[in-house]
């Protein structure tokens, strides 16, 4: 055996993508685990699989096998695409592919180790149209779906009927713009939904509705019980008692409150200075979940995630468990499940067990990470002085296995611009440490999981912002003599490409630039976008078209001629939220400034690479133009990497 660096096959294009884990009780309460698995290698395609709640070493059921593909396209980023439900031993599923409601019925097991069974093929439930469907919860009493029409520029609250074939969804509610997160009541008698509408994104401002449900089924005395101007709401959930439930930031913190009876005083009893909700590009997202007698909430601290027990007294409890990067939390019958990962462990389905005094937990990673624990490098929490002098937050990667000293440096700048640098393991960073570099992943101002007022400096300062921030990022640690100044390199996708085109502009700290379906030109990104981000640029830079000279001062293509280092970019040919002109106008203009550009465009991607020869490619790649441009010697070999046979 030999030493060597991660491979890129062995660092992408390999973990699938779990999502919207799940909970349900079958006829004789044994707990079933539901969960989404994207394919990287099967193409990105999506897929639902089942199996017993604490069975990690059975083989999960493929509930829906090729060429299923669950996926929605509401807003373009999409999400919620399953519904699930028991009816006596019927185990009820309903999901979205190509457009379409679809559904499914299974028999699970009473006794033994049986796996469920399916009672008949999949039925179609809606015709295609030109409209896109997603988050849906199954409402059996009335036996339909309820859930987000998006259809000619809008989003109706719709249902339609789960026993009938080829149909039309019906119209329950026409929301001002945006809508979605809704929930219905134990009873059935009430339902709980989000709406937001332009220029507002629903983590700046978001309503919470609610209304009752006629004996015919319809939506009838709706009202607003919270949110408005500057306040976000997000997840509403029932409690078994009709008490309702939603996270809000009206306090500078995405905190949890509780609406005891219809049109009661809203009371908070679990005040704190860390986030319970994160913000809402896709459906389907839980951080809050009711085990049947208490709350449990994915808590972010300080970038970091952990797991809390929510008394309704008040008391907050922390939920002993090793994992610190948590999504998609889900709860019934005194257990909890979530998708988790920390800095040596990969992204895998946490289950815990939370009736004994003492919780026990085990997790089961999606794949067998091919690192040992000594060969990984652990994110250190790096706190500088970014844009005027703000305390900013980002996570540095060392390299694997060198000596202290100044190495070459890879800044990452997330998308988003609201998402966040998470801690949990990426065997895309470790590739890069593995072969001599520090990775810096920056929480730049506007970034989530630090309070309202750190998303908050972002707003009119994209391109100032997170370009000083990221700048700072990489100075402070060439001060601290872990970084050498002539090899430093940024990457990022979308708003990250944005913040690095940005970066190579406006600043000369980085010698090298990498880009993925990057934001290039501001005004072509506020005249021709998709609906969901089509005011999204007025918070971030200025009303449009009024502050059209922001706009043109901090537009990367305006101002290729300040480049002056080598970028690369990558491209999806199907992407609809930055079209691929952007991409072939940045380049040109580099090439007629005599700049060194490479382009690689993806016939079949869109806006993020699903597929698992994409991302392999567009990994080694970047490496090896980072190498090249930036006269790193050839063939690095990490002291401490996998081994390889």
């Amino acid at each position: 055996m030999g030493a060597a660096p991660l491979s890129a096959q062995h660092a992408v294009g390999r973990l699938p993508g779990l999502k919207e884990p799940t909970l349900v009780s079958g006829p004789d309460a044994t707990l079933w685990l539901i969960w989404l698995e994207q394919r990287p290698q099967e193409r990105g395609r999506t897929t639902a699989l089942i199996r017993r709640f604490g069975d990690s070493e059975a083989e999960p059921q493929e509930l829906t096998p090729a060429p299923s593909n669950l996926r929605s396209r509401v807003h373009d980023y999409g999400g919620g695409v399953l519904a699930t439900a028991v009816e006596q031993d019927r185990l009820i599923l309903a999901w979205i592919e190509r457009g379409c409601l679809w559904r499914q019925d299974w028999r699970l097991p009473q006794t033994g180790p049986q796996q469920p069974t399916p009672l008949a093929a999949p039925q179609r439930l809606s015709r295609e149209g030109d409209w896109e469907l997603a988050d849906g919860v199954l409402d059996l009493p009335r036996q339909r779906w309820i859930g987000i029409r998006e259809i000619e520029g809008r989003d109706e609250l719709v249902s339609l009927a789960l026993n009938a074939t080829d149909q039309t969804p019906l119209l329950l509610h026409q929301p001002t713009d945006f809508a979605g997160y809704g929930c219905l009541s134990p009873d059935g008698q009430r339902f709980a939904w989000v709406e937001w509408q332009q220029p507002a994104m629903p983590w700046d401002s978001s309503r919470l509705w609610c209304a009752e449900f006629s004996d015919t089924g319809e939506l009838v005395e709706t009202r607003q019980l919270a949110g408005g101007d500057g306040i976000s709401v997000f997840q509403p959930q029932w409690l078994p008692d009709g008490q309702l439930l939603v996270a809000e930031d009206s306090s500078g913190w995405w905190n949890l409150m509780l609406q005891p009876s219809a049109d009661a005083a809203w009371e908070r009893p679990w005040p704190m200075p860390a986030e319970t909700a994160m913000p809402q590009w896709i459906y389907g997202m839980s951080t809050t979940a009711w085990d049947g007698e208490q709350l449990i909430a994915a808590v972010c601290s300080r970038g970091a995630w952990s797991l809390q027990r929510l008394s309704l007294d008040g008391t907050v409890q922390p939920l002993p468990q090793p994992f610190d990067d948590l999504a998609g939390l889900s709860a019934c019958h005194g257990r909890a499940v979530a998708v988790a990962s920390n800095s040596t462990s990969v992204a895998g389905l946490l289950e815990i067990d939370l009736r004994p005094a003492t919780p026990i937990w085990s997790h089961s990673p999606a794949i067998t990470s091919p690192l040992s624990v000594e060969a990984i490098s652990v994110a250190e929490p790096l706190w500088f002085n970014g844009h005027q002098g703000e305390r900013t937050h980002a996570w540095y990667y060392p390299p694997s296995g060198k000596p202290p000293g100044p190495a070459p440096l890879l800044v990452k700048s997330h998308s988003g611009p609201t998402a966040m640098a998470r801690r949990g393991l990426s065997l895309a960073i470790q590739y890069w440490t593995s072969r001599g570099w520090g990775v810096v992943d920056v929480n730049y101002g506007g970034s989530t999981g630090f309070g309202r007022d750190y998303r908050e400096r972002l707003n009119g300062g994209w391109g100032l912002v997170d370009v000083a921030d990221c700048a700072a990022a990489a100075q402070a640690l060439i001060e601290a003599g872990r970084a050498n100044p002539g090899q430093i390199a940024i990457e990022g996708g979308s708003a990250g490409g944005f913040t690095t085109l940005a970066a190579l502009c406006f600043t000369e700290v980085f010698r090298a630039g990498a880009c993925r379906y990057a934001v290039c030109d501001l005004t072509a990104m506020a005249e021709d976008t998709h609906r969901f981000e089509a005011r999204y640029v007025d918070g971030l830079v200025g009303e449009w078209p009024a502050a059209r000279a922001l706009y043109e001062q901090r537009s990367p293509l305006l101002h290729a001629d300040q480049i002056r280092c080598p970028v690369l970019f990558f491209q999806g040919l199907q992407d609809k939220v930055v079209p691929p002109e952007q991409t072939e106008r940045m380049a040109e203009a580099l090439r007629s400034n005599g700049i060194p550009v490479e382009v690689r465009l993806f016939e079949e991607e869109g806006h993020g690479f699903r597929n698992q020869a994409t991302q392999i490619e567009v990994l080694e790649q970047t490496e090896a133009f980072f190498r090249r441009e930036l006269g790193l010697t050839d063939g690095y070999k990490a002291h401490n990497p996998v081994q390889q046979m």
